[in-house]
């Protein structure tokens, strides 16, 4: 499985030469991208990424993955090894299909819980960092995959990540033209969740959402971010921004609302 502590995790910020301003990076870390390589080769297939699929809701002994692939036994079991290898599949006991000699227990394979929001959160997530000369290769793969799984695959779109904290993990998928930021209000609630990015009560030191923090506009050319003279401030790549004053986005821009403990900070992925 992939992994980066927090001193991998503060060695993805790069400036970029061409803007001067942050971008996600893992360009020192070798064996980082190593893995990435293997992880992506593994679903760069798409019988493998229609496996994904098939066992999504409801696991499958290898027989029924086989005849839904068209693949002998032991070619799928090969797919199945190497899924596995991702964390993405589960393998457990289970029984087989009943025949006139009974019913025989069999190795069922199902979908870990969560996997296809993981593997597109990943995904989005590495589809932002630079790469060296030598791995140009990791970019068109994740381009691949990500083609590959949004063909099956459910929302997908312009989406924020949230990193750090109790949420940490959740995407909030950008729906509505102009979206409020915020913690949660239980005295002013929102009837229609997609005009707002309400994060649970732990983060608190991000103003309540109905008077919130910031504002995503989305405009002809691109989406953009305002401060509401919220008291905690609203950074981008590490940058306070201008209250009252909206500043353009970009694919892989960290947003921080507010800083310090119980702040909320989000990564972008807007080349959805």
């Amino acid at each position: 499985m992939l992994g980066t502590d927090e001193q991998d995790q503060d060695s993805l910020q790069q400036r970029s030469p061409m803007t001067g301003k942050k971008t996600q990076s893992v360009a020192t870390d070798p064996v980082f991208l190593e893995e990435l390589s293997d992880y992506l080769e593994v679903l760069s297939n798409p019988v493998r990424l229609n496996i994904l699929k098939f066992i999504e809701h409801e696991s499958r002994e290898l027989t029924a993955i086989a005849e839904h692939i068209g693949m002998t036994y032991q070619n799928t079991k090969k797919h199945m090894d190497r899924l596995i290898t991702t964390g993405l599949v589960i393998r457990a006991a289970g029984f087989g299909r009943e025949t006139d000699r009974g019913i025989a227990p069999v190795w069922k394979y199902s979908l870990a819980p969560g996997g296809l929001e993981n593997l597109t959160k990943t995904l989005g997530i590495f589809s932002s960092i630079a790469v060296p000369l030598g791995y140009s290769d990791i970019q068109q793969r994740i381009l691949a995959v990500r083609s590959e799984l949004r063909k099956t695959s459910g929302p997908s779109g312009p989406v924020l990540y949230l990193i750090g904290g109790a949420a940490e993990g959740k995407p909030y998928f950008l729906r509505k033209d102009l979206i409020a930021m915020g913690r949660e209000d239980p005295d002013h609630p929102f009837s229609d969740t997609r005009e707002a990015i309400i994060l649970p009560d732990d983060y608190q030191a991000v103003t309540r959402v109905s008077k919130p923090h910031a504002y995503l506009i989305r405009t002809a050319a691109s989406w953009q971010i305002e401060d509401n003279a919220s008291t905690g401030g609203t950074y981008v790549n590490s940058r306070r921004l201008e209250p009252l004053k909206k500043t353009a986005l970009a694919h892989g821009d960290v947003i921080d609302l507010s800083i310090g403990a119980h702040a909320a900070r989000f990564l972008c992925i807007l080349d959805e």
